[in-house]
């Protein structure tokens, strides 16, 4: 069923078909994030399309939003294929991620509710209970949800817009980094509990320099990662 919105005084139709490419880019972005298919390998259409039950269309217009977050490659009359990072490329999407987090974490403290606190703690909750179960997918996501809260509560459109620009690049070989060395996953744990005990004190300073360090050891984790599947090949 149609609905309709109304955004800046102008009224726009929301249909089933805008409902479906928002489904699709989802699932899409998850499929590849999740590492069903590895760096620079194609992109099966006709297989995505089955798994998914859709047709061409709709499936072409979502690689279109992940080739733009920069998961995919889109190649001119040859489909596409999984974005293929070299180490330096993943050591200097890190360097701005971590500025980025460095900065959210200040501005989040100065200008977070209470309410927003609360809400980033209850994440932090689930977050920690996927982790005791090792449901790796529910934890990633979890784990994203928490950085992305963090970053929005700062408050800066600028900044938000250019983290997640930045974040969905890097999102698949964050989450195949924990598939490497899932002992990691502890030490993630500790780094968020320090994270959440400086938001929950306002801590801005700290809280900044804390998210950069987290990103610091993620960043490791990646480019060994890389070096594994490298050695593996």
């Amino acid at each position: 069923m149609n609905t309709i919105t109304r955004i800046g005084g102008y009224e726009t139709l929301n249909s089933a078909p805008a409902s479906l490419h928002a489904d699709v880019v989802t699932r899409l972005r998850d499929y590849l994030v999740e590492g069903h298919l590895l760096p620079g390998a194609r992109i099966p259409e006709r297989e995505l399309c089955e798994r998914f039950e859709i047709s061409r269309t709709p499936l072409r217009e979502a690689l279109k939003v992940v080739a733009a977050e920069g998961l995919i490659e889109l190649l001119p009359h040859r489909g596409a294929r999984v974005r293929q990072f070299t180490e330096v490329d993943i050591r200097n999407l890190f360097e701005v991620i971590a500025g980025y987090d460095f900065v959210a974490g200040r501005l989040a403290c100065a200008r977070i509710t209470d309410d927003g606190i609360s809400a980033i703690e209850r994440l932090h909750l689930e977050m920690y209970a996927a982790y005791l179960r090792r449901e790796l997918t529910d934890y990633f996501r979890l784990n994203q949800m928490i950085h992305l809260a963090i970053v929005d509560a700062a408050a800066n459109p600028v900044l938000s817009a250019n983290y997640a620009s930045a974040n969905a690049a890097i999102r698949r070989l964050r989450f195949s980094a924990n598939l490497l060395n899932r002992d990691r996953l502890s030490d993630a744990m500790r780094e968020h509990e320090g994270m959440i005990d400086a938001l929950r004190r306002r801590a801005g300073e700290e809280l900044g320099l804390l998210m950069y360090a987290h990103m610091q050891t993620k960043r490791d984790a990646v480019c060994e990662f890389m070096r594994e599947q490298a050695d593996a090949s």
